[in-house]
């Protein structure tokens, strides 16, 4: 199979699909791989170690695009690529597609094979693709909270870890998934008293199993987010439904709870966002501020953190995309039906149904 790594086109989004090591594995099992040039060289990977490993590099993207069976991205694609695509072209990205109808109808109509990396599972009904940037994603979110919260950049003047004499800010973390045990971790190790919630039991035992003694756990109710939001200094949203619009936890009105120059990162802003004032931002302008409180909800934050991010996602996707390259996507769902899961649309129709119940389609 011919597999297609076009170079990412959305703002500040600097990693790359596959690794020289990942395209050699391809190239070892016979299969073609076609490079837009400079597709790596922001993650650290220039193009001639892409030519070491048998990789072909292509300097114009629609050729690029007119030559590949099965294209493999990062992020979803962005309107100037929508006519790029071909009726039954298989895209392997993350697609997050419940966020964007727009997106939705444009791929339906090209008529390819989408399929999500968010929406994948293996054996144990996880979401192997999503676990790396989710695990990333979560860390920085503690970084880039306390960043936002000093002085200079609009927020309260609040030190993380405080110092001795001085409490320690209070990190409130909605969700106790993959994305919230990562800041939960970052922040604890930073010194702050963490309270992480959820509605899951079994989750909340297993994070006051793992967490050391600055972190709780909470149920997760109206109520109880109302009670905690006036103390909290860092609110990080990592609430995640897989294939659907997250659910807004924190409404519009909640927020004149919160003390002028908190913060709140929205890790959930792919799929919507888990706090109603949430909108998708970038890194150029990444917050906006509402009721004094400043919003980050930036929809790519491990693109920044491009190398790690490009083996990491390299490392759990590999395995599928030689999977589909080696067999076609029809008998690698058979094989595995976990994969099968990450299938959104196919041939103008969504194969997802929490993507097509958020649009009301069919």
């Amino acid at each position: 199979m011919i597999i297609g790594l076009p170079k990412e086109i959305k703002e500040k989004e600097w990693r790359v699909a596959l690794t020289p090591a990942g395209a050699k594995a391809l190239v070892d099992k016979g299969h073609k791989v076609l490079l837009e040039r400079e597709a790596g060289v922001a993650s650290g990977f220039p193009d001639s170690e892409y030519e070491e490993v048998g990789a072909k590099l292509i300097s114009d993207k629609k050729s690029l695009f007119g030559k590949a069976g099965l294209i493999v991205k990062v992020k979803e694609p962005l309107p100037s690529e929508f006519n790029l695509f071909r009726e039954e072209q298989i895209l392997f990205t993350y697609l997050h597609l419940a966020a964007d109808k727009n997106l939705t109808l444009a791929l339906m109509k090209r008529g390819i094979v989408g399929i999500a990396y968010e929406t994948v599972q293996d054996h144990q009904k996880r979401l192997p693709l999503l676990t790396p940037m989710s695990e990333i994603a979560g860390r920085s979110s503690v970084l880039i909270g306390a960043y936002f919260l000093a002085r200079h950049k609009g927020g309260s003047g609040i030190l993380l870890g405080g110092v001795p004499g001085v409490l320690p800010a209070r990190v409130l973390i909605l969700g106790g998934g993959t994305v919230g045990t990562n800041a939960a971790k970052m922040a604890a190790g930073l010194g702050t008293n963490v309270i992480v919630m959820d509605i899951d039991p079994y989750q909340m035992r297993y994070l006051d199993d793992i967490l050391p003694p600055n972190v709780s756990t909470c149920y997760s109710s109206s109520y109880t987010i109302q009670k905690l939001l006036p103390s909290a200094d860092l609110v990080i949203g990592a609430v995640l439904i897989p294939g659907a619009k997250a659910p807004h936890l924190v409404s519009r009105d909640m927020l004149s709870l919160m003390q002028e120059g908190s913060v709140i990162v929205d890790v959930a802003v792919d799929q919507g966002g888990c706090i109603e004032t949430t909108h998708p931002t970038t890194h150029n302008n990444p917050t906006f501020t509402v009721e004094g409180v400043i919003h980050y909800c930036v929809t790519n934050i491990p693109g920044v953190f491009a190398r790690t991010s490009s083996l990491a996602l390299t490392n759990a996707t590999l395995p599928y995309i030689i999977k589909i390259a080696d067999v076609g996507y029809r008998q690698a769902f058979i094989e595995d039906q976990g994969l099968a899961k990450g299938l959104n649309i196919i041939k103008g129709k969504i194969a997802c149904k929490p993507v097509a119940e958020t649009h009301g389609m069919k």
